[in-house]
């Protein structure tokens, strides 16, 4: 495995892709988080809403995204992290994670991150500083 301060601009991380989303995914995140909005979890809710179904929780997919980083803790830590939700996420959607390097110096590496749909749309764009211990 490459050590993140040997990437350079516009090296890439491997990509990661998620198991589908499924509703006892989005039954625990609530559970876990507090956040019990019943468009996240129950159909009518959601229709009712005025969404095509249910949804998931915006920072469950936001807490995903750091899984990019997960094998480099050993290396440093994230130490910024910036995220702009661009689109929902459904069930059975399908999400591949990804972190392309900015910027790197021996102190930190800075990387724009991205959650795509099966379909390739941004669901989550932002930004990722990984301080080098």
């Amino acid at each position: 495995m490459t050590r993140l301060v040997e990437l350079t601009k516009g090296d890439a991380l491997v990509e990661v892709e998620l198991d589908p989303v499924d509703r006892l995914d989005l039954i625990k995140y609530a559970g876990a988080s507090g956040d019990f909005n019943p468009i996240h979890t129950i159909d009518e809710e959601a229709t009712n809403a005025g969404l095509p179904g249910i949804i998931a929780h915006g920072m469950w997919t936001m807490g995903n995204v750091t899984k990019l980083f997960t094998p480099y803790y050993g290396e440093g830590f994230m130490e910024y992290y910036q995220i702009r939700f661009s689109g929902m996420v459904f069930l059975h959607d399908v999400l591949t994670l990804k972190a392309e390097v900015n910027e790197s110096t021996k102190k930190y590496v800075d990387f724009q991150v991205r959650a795509v749909n099966q379909k390739e749309k941004d669901v989550i764009k932002g930004k990722v500083r990984f301080s080098i211990y």
